[in-house]
């Protein structure tokens, strides 16, 4: 088993270990991560309907950390995408803008707090994992880009590094995630229940904050 698999392999396990609660909070922010990626792209490149899921992503995260009300505007977010056009069974003849991976990991993320099932939190992580290594790649590309039509020296974004090794810093990411989220595992397990107003504004600060952050 090479590095990636044991590394994928650790990250599975744990989710299907974890509370459904924990789950979701992991696939909340791994698509908070893709989100704040997609929204910084230059505006020609950002798609509309992933923009148009915040709203969602944002419900997910309150109704996860513990606030019963948001659970209507998750239902009827995820209600809306499985009527729209853009759920379908049209293979590539269909509209593909839910396969954008920012789209795609906040789907999985509404799935999981509306299911509970240990998959949805597993496919948005390997989502990331995918869209880390584009990612890397697209800013190669926009630095090659730069020094055919500026010269070399000019500015532009550093690449984040190699493209094979972006997958195994991402998966590295997500299981130092796992064990800050598996410090509050007490409070998360039941948090679909509603917690104190109080204890889901300090579980905001304490993971949707540092769970958001790129780095």
């Amino acid at each position: 088993m090479d590095e990636w698999q044991r590394l994928a392999s650790d990250v599975r396990e744990r989710l299907t270990a974890a509370s459904s609660g924990e789950r979701t909070v992991f696939a909340a922010g791994v698509a908070e991560r893709l989100m704040r990626r997609h929204e910084s792209l230059p505006p020609e490149q950002r798609s509309p309907f992933t923009l148009g899921l915040r709203p969602l992503l944002d419900a997910v995260w309150e109704a996860a950390l513990g606030d019963t009300a948001a659970f209507a505007a998750v239902k009827r977010g995820m209600g809306e995408y499985l009527l729209s056009d853009y759920f379908h069974n049209d293979g590539q003849d269909g509209p593909d803008d839910a396969d954008e991976p920012a789209a795609t990991a906040v789907l999985h993320a509404t799935a999981s707090h509306l299911y509970g099932c240990a998959d949805f939190a597993v496919w948005a992580g390997m989502r990331a994992v995918d869209a880390v290594a584009q990612h890397v790649e697209y800013l190669a590309d926009l630095a090659d880009l730069a020094d055919l039509t500026e010269g070399p020296g000019s500015p532009a974004p550093a690449p984040l590094g190699d493209p094979e090794k972006a997958p195994l810093e991402e998966l590295r990411r997500q299981l130092l995630d796992l064990d800050l989220i598996a410090a509050r595992s007490d409070q998360l397990r039941y948090a679909s229940c509603g917690l104190p107003v109080a204890a889901t504004a300090r579980l905001q600060t304490e993971l949707r904050d540092p769970l958001s952050r790129q780095d």
